[in-house]
């Protein structure tokens, strides 16, 4: 048997008979045409057991480093096991830059393409979209390659890992470019209510944080290429001192704030790559709902809030752009993204979760593919309208099912 292997939270033991850490693509292909089961695992940054398995449990950060700029400076091709503070840092020393990054720069770019993790802001797509081409081992140990514009590029880009392991990927670049973080203290629930739209499209990102103890927001973080005038906003007080996202946690992980201008990949995640950005001790779930329904949401969030206060550390409520991915929670609609950390207490959370999932069911919200959802997988299925297509294209990849495990079972 493997060594215990848990993610980053803790709340998962991954059942595998077999860890690989230090692995090359030749030996990779031999696993996988052995027949499996095989399941990769990238940072650890989820919170259900969608890269469990009862066999061969992979991961990629032993693979060689790869970061190669394209000579037209358009795009890069990256290995499977890299994290973005690794590839941000690389980019930025060669004038490039993501268009995105999510609130933390620790986790692996494989893993978050293929769960459709996003960052924020109304105009940005989440960081799957970035992805111009993918190199896979399908389930027959062979290397294939896609790229944008192929036949089934879209239904594999956020692939769940169910049509093979993700060995190298090719991203969009663009020039290196500067951010400012600002945050405000106590933004009034009768300016969100009032000004939502232009609340949530004043920066390159807008992140509200509340946990929900009054109906007021704790706090706004906007992150701007243009400074912000002096004084309050919409109601809200410039902050007086650095913020954590949680209330009342110090802030000395936190990216800088108070409009100092920095690096792209310095002020667009919420946390510092050279700090742990927490012990795990959390739990994580997420929806994303149309953002032409975002004051719906909110309301929604707002009718069991007595229920969800007890049990959560700060919810995060932000925007991404539509896109055009199968398996995106963004697939053809602009979202609200509605992101809630936990306390570390598996039963005393999953009542707050159904709560909120009945609240968001007229809404026809989408569950992180990554976090702690109860809704069954006939509903996830039917708010995807290229499901059916997605299972064909896994049948085609994947036909003796070597990536298969219980989770993808029942999904699929």
């Amino acid at each position: 048997m493997a060594d215990s292997v848990r993610n980053w939270a803790g709340n998962i033991t991954f059942g595998a008979s077999r860890v690989h850490r230090s692995v090359t693509v030749p030996r990779l292909q031999e696993l996988v045409a052995a027949g499996g089961p095989v399941r990769v695992l990238g940072s650890g940054h989820s919170f259900n057991r969608m890269a469990d398995t009862t066999g061969d449990l992979v991961s990629l950060d032993g693979l060689p480093r790869v970061v190669e700029i394209a000579a037209d400076r358009r795009t890069v091709r990256v290995d499977g096991g890299i994290r973005y503070g690794e590839l941000a840092g690389r980019l930025h020393a060669g004038g490039l830059a993501l268009h995105n990054l999510a609130s933390l720069p620790h986790i692996s770019v494989a893993g978050a393409v293929t769960t459709a993790t996003h960052g924020s802001g109304v105009r940005n797509g989440n960081l799957a979209t970035a992805v111009a081409a993918l190199e896979l081992i399908r389930g027959d140990g062979e290397l294939v390659s896609l790229r944008r514009g192929d036949e089934g590029f879209d239904g594999a880009v956020v692939g769940l890992g169910a049509l093979g392991v993700v060995t190298a990927l090719t991203l969009d670049v663009v020039p290196a470019f500067e951010i400012r973080q600002y945050v405000y203290d106590d933004l009034p629930r009768a300016r969100l209510e009032a000004d939502l739209p232009e609340i949530l499209g004043a920066g390159y990102s807008v992140s509200l944080f509340t946990n929900w103890a009054s109906p007021d927001v704790n706090h706004a973080w906007l992150k701007r290429t243009e400074p912000m005038p002096a004084g309050p906003w919409f109601g809200a007080r410039p902050a007086d001192g650095p913020r954590h996202p949680v209330p009342g946690v110090p802030a000395e992980n936190s990216t800088e704030q108070f409009g100092v201008p920095g690096p792209w990949h310095a002020r667009l995640p919420h946390f510092r790559m050279e700090f742990s950005p927490s012990t795990g001790a959390e739990l994580q779930s997420e929806w994303m709902v149309p953002l032409d329904r975002a004051g719906e949401a909110i309301d929604a969030v707002a009718r069991v809030r007595e229920t969800i206060a007890p049990v959560l550390q700060v919810n995060e409520i932000r925007t991404v752009a539509a896109d055009d991915l199968w398996l995106s929670m963004n697939y053809h609609r602009d979202s609200l993204g509605l992101h809630f950390t936990w306390i570390a207490d598996t039963a005393a959370v999953l009542p707050a979760v159904s709560a909120l999932e009945e609240q968001l069911a007229p809404l026809q919200a989408r569950p992180h593919w990554g976090k702690v959802f109860t809704l069954d997988p006939a509903t996830v299925r039917s708010r995807y309208e290229r499901f059916d297509d997605f299972r064909a294209l896994v049948a085609g990849y994947d036909p003796a099912g070597v990536f298969r495990n219980t989770w993808l079972d029942d999904l699929l």
